[in-house]
């Protein structure tokens, strides 16, 4: 904590830092045959990012060992481009300035590993987007004067539709009542009163301010609910209508990216899970605050995030899907023929995932998993999520598609306690999801299926979804055959097709307990962590 300079007077907000230091394996002028000239092998290569007191950001390439020797550019009008995983090059644009002109040019920068690399790049990208001014006050933090990350990675037009969504007290509700999710974040937090007892938490995109309600239940000592939407007013409302536990929260009105908060934080609390886990990319908003505020082996609720999938038959929704295209089959549409539009509706309704709740008997595999370990994770990696996948059938039938849904992990100190959203257990606003291909694939009890699922942001929020499913020779003599189908979809996470409102719960029967949900593996086949029974459905906590 910051230390008041005179008495009475609140501490001001630490300024950003006006320099940033990386060193470099070496660099070279493009317009030079050797190392630029006054470099030695002797040292190593600084690059240093200053922005100066005209406000001007800066790139310098020095040694500290011959601090003169320098490439000094003016990073308003320079670009730098990735030529290998270790190696990039600066272009610094020509220019006329009081007739005098001033030509381009190229300096290569080799770095000593590829993390070096990410880390310089994504630096560089920030300080170029460094503005004058120092930031404008919000009443319970400063703004940083960088341009925010967000903005810079997502369309203002989905921004301001994803904001306008939560900033509604209707869809607020829908979450609050779902009393699994809601449920099951009161236990954790509650159940681990240890790791809030005198901590400082910041609640990640706050919503309504529930879990910083919860987190001060819990004893914290002050909890910063950071909301970007206009629900931080009704969240102010809702916790100041809790005198007993507003003293010990803040709304801050901001996007993480961007606010400043006056102390670290020793627990970070966040629901930042979308459809199929990854939905709306608020998982990145939830790694770049762990890295901004958390202080090192801080806690965060929730902790780690497991994808599973599993292939699936079910022919009802097949030809439910296929059913929608036949009216572009019309030959004589008020004396039109529609046909030609026939396969490009069929795409189109094969490229929207399917969200409902679906019968666990219609998996015709064991599940497999792909985890995200939030405390370890890094927001790069989040942008493109390739997962392998490997099966064997374990009935003769036509496979659909691949099914998929999440479980999240609250690794507090006194109880682990799990969220699901498996199919059969109780069902939460997210349901299951399920990518549905347009060429179902025939298989064997006991034959292998393999494929890909990769994942790619883009900027509307979302992801794309590329599916694979091939299915491999069967029977004797198949160690020495190869792919015998496959079967490709891709589908825009961003437009599912909402199936169902409301759908009844699905018993599991005790055998696809076992197989779905203790027996799940990663993508390389090991064990994972898994849940309690009793805990992974949070059944239980419908009483709370």
């Amino acid at each position: 904590m910051e230390v008041a300079s005179e008495a009475g007077k609140k501490p001001k907000p630490k300024q950003k830092p006006r320099s940033e230091e990386f060193t470099l394996a070496s660099i070279q002028e493009l317009q030079s045959p050797s190392p630029s000239s006054g470099f030695s092998n002797s040292s190593p290569v600084k690059a240093r990012f200053r922005l100066d007191k005209g406000g001007l950001v800066e790139l310098r390439f020095e040694q500290e060992s011959e601090p003169k020797s320098l490439i000094q550019l003016d990073l308003n009008n320079t670009q730098i481009f990735k030529l290998t995983a270790v190696q990039s090059v600066c272009i610094e644009e020509g220019s006329e300035v009081n007739k005098e002109k001033t030509y381009s040019r190229g300096t290569t920068i080799q770095f000593r590993n590829e993390d070096e690399s990410r880390a310089f790049h994504y630096a560089f990208e920030l300080w170029k987007k460094e503005v004058v001014s120092e930031g404008s006050h919000l009443p319970n933090g400063t703004m940083t004067s960088l341009k925010s990350k967000f903005d810079s990675k997502i369309e203002a037009s989905s921004a301001k539709m994803y904001f306008h969504y939560y900033g509604q007290l209707l869809h607020q509700q829908n979450m609050l009542q779902d009393y699994v999710r809601t449920g099951t974040y009161y236990a954790a937090v509650i159940e681990n009163r240890a790791d809030f007892i005198g901590r400082v938490v910041v609640d990640v995109g706050a919503g309504s301010g529930i879990l910083s309600l919860f987190a001060a239940q819990a004893g914290a000592k002050h909890v910063y609910a950071v909301e970007a939407s206009e629900m931080a007013d009704y969240a102010r409302k809702l916790i100041a209508g809790n005198p007993s536990l507003s003293e010990r929260i803040t709304v801050i009105k901001g996007k993480v990216e961007e606010v400043e908060l006056p102390e670290k934080a020793d627990v970070l609390i966040s629901e930042p899970m979308g459809t199929l886990l990854v939905n709306e990319r608020m998982l990145e908003s939830y790694v770049i605050a762990r890295d901004r505020f958390l202080v090192p082996n801080g806690k965060m609720f929730p902790t780690v995030g497991r994808i599973h999938m599993a292939p699936f038959s079910d022919e009802y929704l097949y030809i439910e899907i296929a059913n929608k295209a036949l009216f572009w089959q019309q030959q004589n549409y008020y004396g039109v023929n529609l046909t030609s539009l026939h396969g490009s509706a069929f795409q189109g309704y094969f490229s929207q995932p399917v969200v409902d709740a679906f019968d666990p008997r219609l998996l015709v595999a064991p599940a497999i998993a792909h985890v995200i370990d939030f405390t370890s994770v890094k927001e790069e990696d989040l942008y493109e999520i390739d997962v392998p996948l490997k099966f064997v059938s374990s009935v003769g039938t036509r496979i659909h598609g691949l099914a998929c849904w999440f479980d999240v992990l609250f690794n507090g100190s006194t109880v682990q306690r799990w969220l699901t959203t498996s199919p059969g257990a109780p069902t939460t606003h997210w349901y299951q999801l399920r990518c549905v291909l347009a060429q179902p694939l025939y298989v064997m009890p006991g034959q292998e299926i393999t494929g890909r699922l990769h994942l790619v942001a883009h900027t509307a929020q979302s992801y794309t979804i590329h599916l694979t499913l091939s299915t491999k020779m069967w029977g004797p003599g198949a160690e020495q055959g190869g792919i015998l189908q496959t079967s490709s979809g891709k589908l825009d996470l961003k437009e599912p097709y909402y199936r169902m409102s409301q759908t009844p719960v699905y018993p599991v029967a005790q055998d696809q307990q076992s197989q779905q949900l203790l027996q799940t593996q990663d993508e390389d086949g090991s064990d994972l962590m898994q849940p309690p029974p009793q805990q992974s459905t949070g059944a239980e906590l419908n009483s709370l």
